[in-house]
């Protein structure tokens, strides 16, 4: 087979066709975007602005807000320019960026998911030394940690799924460029790089999820113990939605970066791939302020705010 001139662009096969069915799909998908725009950006905003949710726990839910709205802006657009215009290229360039963009957020998010599982373990087992065990410092620091492993996975799978020699078959079968599917059409023997690239899932899923499974675990143990009822009940919740969030990112992210080569689909790897990119990002606003009487209490305040002043 013949190697592709690299310097080329690539198509994306797209996740929908032009059928009516397809086009319904399309709009559902552009108002779940939009929807998750909009309730992770309010999410935000409360925080910033209600002095109650200044604490570290709502920082790192700012900080999962900010990559949700990224990560959307990275798929969703160039997804539907694609499917209005009829024109599905990208350039290699822009293949890199999205792979780029779309690892550092996923790698972020993994590291940020456990940092907030110490955050409630530290709150629910040693209350009383949070402000030490769980202080303003250390939160930043697992913040930018998390950024920063991020991005450097994001910038070495980019670089090196690009590096490779591309056959004459150019067309990816997924509606953005995820690293999977982009060395599927490789020339060349790709078996270094996904044994690599495997142990790095390990590394940025398995020790993270297991991080948060360990937390959960003492967590657990130590509301069984709690006497009150109304206790109980409190760290149920904020730990349930939580531990919500874990199972869709994770479970989501195992399945597409995790699973034997021989069992891989396309189809079957865009669905998830949508699921993880668009849907996921809506949920969490949705399950962290339903959930959460002081998100609740933020937005109430917020809207009391906003009608006063149009009184005025």
């Amino acid at each position: 087979m013949n190697i592709w001139n690299t310097t080329s662009d690539f198509i994306l096969l797209g996740l929908f066709n032009y059928t009516e069915a397809h086009l319904f799909l399309f709009v559902m998908i552009l108002t779940i975007a939009f929807s998750s725009l909009v309730g992770n950006a309010l999410m935000i905003l409360l925080i910033h602005q209600d002095f109650q949710l200044h604490t570290p726990m709502y920082f790192l839910l700012s900080q999962l807000s900010l990559m949700d709205m990224m990560l959307i802006s990275t798929i969703v657009p160039k997804m539907a320019a694609d499917y209005l215009s009829g024109k599905k290229s990208i350039s290699p360039a822009g293949c890199g960026l999205q792979i780029f963009f779309f690892i550092t957020l996923e790698g972020s998010e993994c590291f940020l998911l456990a940092s907030m599982s110490y955050d409630r373990y530290v709150a629910v087992c040693h209350p009383l030394r949070y402000p030490v065990l769980m202080s303003w410092q250390l939160c930043l620091r697992m913040t930018v940690g998390s950024w920063s492993l991020g991005a450097a996975d994001g910038l070495m799978q980019a670089a090196a799924t690009l590096s490779f020699p591309f056959c004459d078959a150019h067309e990816i079968n997924h509606f953005f460029c995820e690293a999977p599917t982009l060395v599927r059409l490789a020339c060349a023997d790709t078996f270094v790089f996904e044994y690599v690239m495997y142990i790095c899932c390990v590394l940025m899923l398995l020790v993270p999820f297991s991080l948060i499974l360990i937390s959960y675990s003492l967590i657990l143990a130590v509301v069984l113990q709690m006497r009150s009822r109304e206790a109980r009940k409190k760290a149920f919740a904020t730990c349930s939605s939580h531990l919500t969030v874990v199972g869709l990112f994770y479970g989501a992210a195992i399945f597409i970066y995790m699973r034997p080569k021989s069992y891989r689909s396309a189809n079957h790897d865009k669905v998830v791939s949508a699921f993880y990119t668009i849907f996921t990002p809506v949920l969490n606003p949705i399950i962290y302020s339903l959930r959460n009487s002081e998100v609740k209490g933020a937005l109430r305040k917020c809207m009391g705010q906003c009608a006063t002043i149009n009184h005025e």
